[in-house]
């Protein structure tokens, strides 16, 4: 995140809405494909088609890979933090809660990305507005867990902490990706799910043995479709394309709206429901993101700051 925030213009703001469907409808993909296959094997469709379709659309445009043996060692580190790990955890997950719940954990992600910045950088300090925005959403994710922490570590709970552990992955991909700022948005998009399909790929083989599951139907190879092409080809495209232009901080815009269309979706499709806490969460949540990227609250701010006495 930049000290000094890049303006969104009308298209930033038509593609931050597009990129907020196309990831936040990434877990109702999940769960429907999860029906009938094991998360190994969604992950391995998810970056594996993602990548063969990047990778065509790269090549016709002339475009080069690199060839350094250190671009692509990062581009494997960046693939595990910001694809193979949150990824795994996240789908396995949703076998236990809904989609829903697990968007809206894993828009905490710019709340560890705060904190963990503060350590790792030299440009992005916490600031009064930040720590509270921070013990905001960590006490919206206290009211979500509810009383599960206290009756010991049930599936449910330990879901729970999986998706948060992904939103702590996608933190540390978000700093660590600033070395990739030299390097051409597709190529790092190519290049960080090539990676992760490599990687994938024997865990796949060995733990979900893909070729003795029955054959999917027509649903399930229509959601691994929409959640490698959409969700993850075109959505990456998008992401880089914000990244380039508004900025990291206008990017993090993104998680204010995804849970919202993953909540509309598990609700109206998948017949999903959420507890009064896990709604309480939620706004807590987003009060926190809120804090964290300040522009909500500059009207007031600067309101108070002119009103005299």
């Amino acid at each position: 995140m930049p000290a000094a925030n890049k303006v969104m213009g009308p298209i930033e703001w038509v593609l931050l809405g597009t990129l907020s469907i196309l990831w936040g409808g990434s877990f109702f993909f999940q769960k429907i494909a999860l029906r009938q296959l094991p998360p190994f094997t969604i992950l391995l469709g998810r970056v594996g088609i993602a990548a063969l379709a990047l990778h065509a659309l790269h090549k016709a445009g002339g475009g080069r890979m690199p060839r350094s043996v250190r671009t692509w060692g990062a581009l494997l580190v960046m693939g595990a933090l910001n694809n193979l790990v949150p990824f795994s955890l996240i789908l396995w997950s949703q076998l236990q809660i809904t989609s829903g719940l697990a968007s809206i954990l894993t828009a905490t992600s710019p709340l560890f990305t705060t904190v963990l910045a503060h350590f790792l950088t030299g440009d992005e300090r916490l600031t009064t507005n930040r720590i509270g925005g921070v013990l905001l959403g960590l006490g919206g994710v206290t009211v979500m867990l509810g009383p599960d922490v206290l009756l010991g570590f049930g599936l449910n709970l330990i879901a729970q902490l999986a998706v948060l552990a992904a939103a702590v992955s996608y933190a540390c991909a978000g700093i660590f990706g600033r070395r990739f700022k030299e390097l051409p948005p597709l190529v790092a998009a190519v290049g960080q799910l090539t990676a992760s399909t490599l990687m994938i790929l024997p865990l796949a083989l060995a733990v979900d043995r893909p070729w003795s599951l029955p054959m999917p139907d027509v649903a399930t190879w229509g959601a691994l479709l929409g959640l490698a092409l959409p969700s993850t080809a075109v959505g990456y495209i998008i992401y880089f394309r914000i990244l380039a232009s508004a900025g990291a901080t206008n990017i993090l815009m993104v998680t204010f709206l995804m849970p919202v269309v993953a909540l509309l979706l598990g609700t109206a499709i998948l017949n999903e429901g959420l507890d009064p806490g896990h709604l309480a969460g939620m706004a807590l949540i987003a009060l926190g993101l809120a804090a964290v990227d300040g522009r909500p609250f500059a009207p007031l701010t600067r309101y108070l700051a002119r009103k005299p006495g």
